[in-house]
């Protein structure tokens, strides 16, 4: 009997923890995850050779960089996506080669002219041609000689005649036979003309025509002349002077040294005043420095002897002009390429 109190408490207990177990039901753990979206995969960029990357120093602009490439600077930012030329920052790398399939700016190259002149001649006789012989000229009728005066007749007389020295002389001569006339020349026959005989062709000999140049040689084909009228004051130094200095008159006019494409006009490059770079074609390109006004625009095609500019001292101390070519952006003497003075 005193079991059943204890059954009882023991019951009562279980039916509490049931009941407080039913109040809190139990819910499954729940994770909440992003939608998964595709991802494309990153397009592989071609690898540039390091020699075809050119790092940024301080002090560097795009004009430098390029001047110093023989490149134009609107070439050399499309090649590296820049918008901004003038916005470049030490140790950035830009690419001085262009990329494949990049198109190339056209620029206007002078023509190679020959002094020789080839002069149309008529082509001789071909040995073995048939050739027509000149027309024998008309054989005139040769005719025999002229008849006497007065024909001689050959028949007997019909009657007779008295006997005198007159009548006995027209006898004679009646019963002698006239001379047979000469019998007229035959005519010359034409020489024959000889059949052609057919042998193998013999090729007429064509002039001579001067050869063209090739792409290696108009590389190195430029007719350069003197951009200005002056006395060379400083000449070129690899190691302090770029170009040649000249001397001349303030507003005196600067021309193009050698056809080609303005491919730089402004005062972006220090120490070189007001400028106008001229790339003559992939290897060559000069530059005109210190200018006091310039005539031309970037993008411009000149011509040799074109004005372009007035001679100034912009960054300089006295009005000159400064003047350098560039072989694949290295400085050269110019003095080696202008015609002498």
């Amino acid at each position: 009997m005193k079991r059943i109190p204890t059954l009882l408490c023991f019951a009562a207990l279980a039916a509490t923890l049931l009941a407080g177990c039913g109040s809190q039901p139990v819910q499954a753990p729940v994770i909440e995850r992003a939608p998964v979206s595709a991802v494309k995969p990153a397009m592989p960029t071609p690898a540039v050779k390091s020699s075809e990357l050119y790092t940024v120093r301080r002090g560097d602009t795009m004009f430098s960089i390029a001047l110093d490439h023989g490149l134009d600077y609107k070439e050399l930012a499309a090649w590296n996506n820049i918008d901004n030329p003038r916005r470049i920052r030490p140790g950035q790398q830009l690419r001085i080669t262009p990329p494949a399939g990049a198109p190339e700016a056209t620029v206007i190259v002078s023509p190679i002219t020959t002094s020789g002149r080839v002069e149309s001649r008529p082509l001789a006789a071909q040995p073995g041609a048939a050739t027509a012989a000149p027309a024998p000229p008309n054989a005139e009728a040769v005719t025999g000689p002229a008849a006497a005066q007065g024909s001689i007749k050959s028949e007997p007389l019909a009657r007779k005649l008295p006997y005198t020295p007159e009548n006995l002389a027209l006898l004679q001569r009646a019963e002698t036979p006239p001379a047979a006339a000469a019998p007229a020349p035959a005519p010359v026959p034409a020489p024959a003309v000889a059949a052609a005989v057919p042998s193998a062709p013999i090729a007429a000999p064509k002039p001579e025509l001067p050869q063209a140049a090739t792409a290696a040689d108009d590389e190195d084909k430029v007719d350069w002349g003197w951009p200005v009228q002056g006395k060379v004051i400083a000449g070129f130094s690899e190691a302090s002077n770029k170009g040649l200095d000249i001397a001349a008159k303030l507003g005196d006019p600067v021309i193009a040294s050698a056809p080609g494409r303005v491919v730089y006009s402004g005062s972006g490059l220090r120490g070189y005043g007001k400028l106008v770079i001229i790339k003559h074609n992939k290897t060559y390109l000069s530059a005109y420095a210190h200018n006091s006004v310039i005539l031309v625009k970037e993008g411009q095609s000149v011509v040799k002897g074109q004005k372009i500019a007035e001679v100034g001292n912009t960054d300089s101390d006295k009005p000159m002009l400064h003047f350098e070519i560039r072989k694949l952006g290295k400085p050269v003497d110019p003095a080696k390429y202008l015609p002498p003075t």
